[in-house]
């Protein structure tokens, strides 16, 4: 699938901030919990995912860390979509987790994207 520069852009920013955000977070608990290790591992994803979509050259994944990080990115997906739920279609609220949503649709199809080329080379 393609994708307009403007969505990529639009993701991009996305991810930057709830990178941000889920580092602010993460200070809050302490090493070692299980909330502390999600948001590590969000974290881990989310950068990846940056990467990807900025065709950023100077970092490179293995297939593990990229298949590390597609669970992080569809909970982000399920958990958003789930909260999204409890509105109505349409409202204010609904919308407001549509962009974030989209974000991480793209970030999970350029996951499987390179999971995909990374497996044909093998």
């Amino acid at each position: 699938m393609q994708y307009q520069q403007e969505e990529l852009a639009r993701a991009v920013t996305i991810l930057t901030n709830t990178i941000h955000n889920c580092e602010k977070m993460q200070r809050k608990f302490a090493e070692g919990t299980s909330q502390h290790t999600l948001l590590k591992n969000r974290i881990i994803a989310l950068n990846i995912s940056k990467a990807l979509l900025t065709n950023d050259r100077t970092m490179t994944f293995t297939v593990e860390e990229l298949r590390e990080a597609l669970p992080p990115v569809v909970s982000i997906i399920h958990k958003t979509a789930r909260a999204q739920n409890k509105y109505e279609e349409g409202s204010s609220q609904f919308k407001r987790f549509e962009p974030l949503i989209q974000a991480m649709l793209i970030s999970k199809a350029f996951i499987e994207r390179r999971i995909e080329a990374l497996s044909e080379l093998r």
